[in-house]
């Protein structure tokens, strides 16, 4: 049995959503990263650690569902951070299955640096759209995320 026709693979290059999103993550995320490399951290870690810089800890659970990831991946991701002393990860008081994760000072500390970074990059990317595509990307990307 072979494959989709040549045609079939071309059309679904040109119309497909996932790819055309994952190309675009790809080529901004490449953008982000080279931005916190002198820091040594990824754009998702710098995600991680902006959705930490909050009052209250979240839960791994919390964290996971503001990220839209699973928790598997969410804790995993933490254990970089957490070894290099950015974020502590402790039982809750009430209910030791809940853990919860809150920024260090070292973990404060770098992410104000970074939003300077965070910044320049974002910036340039923001400039090689008008603002009207800018606000449109902003529109879409909001809907397609909450579907």
């Amino acid at each position: 049995m072979s494959g989709p026709s040549y045609e079939t693979a071309q059309m679904i290059e040109n119309s497909c959503v996932c790819l055309r999103v994952q190309r675009a993550g790809r080529a901004v995320a490449r953008r982000f990263d080279e931005a916190f490399r002198p820091l040594g951290l990824s754009n998702g870690q710098f995600s991680l650690l902006m959705q930490l810089n909050r009052p209250s800890p979240l839960t791994v659970g919390g964290l996971a569902e503001e990220l839209a990831m699973d928790r598997t991946t969410t804790t995993k991701n933490l254990k970089p951070l957490e070894r290099r002393g950015l974020l502590r990860v402790r039982r809750d008081e009430e209910d030791p299955r809940v853990k919860r994760i809150a920024l260090t000072s070292a973990g404060r500390a770098l992410l104000a640096k970074a939003v300077r970074h965070w910044q320049t990059a974002n910036d340039g990317v923001a400039a090689s759209l008008s603002e009207a595509e800018l606000a449109s990307l902003h529109s879409t990307l909001r809907t397609l995320a909450e579907n």
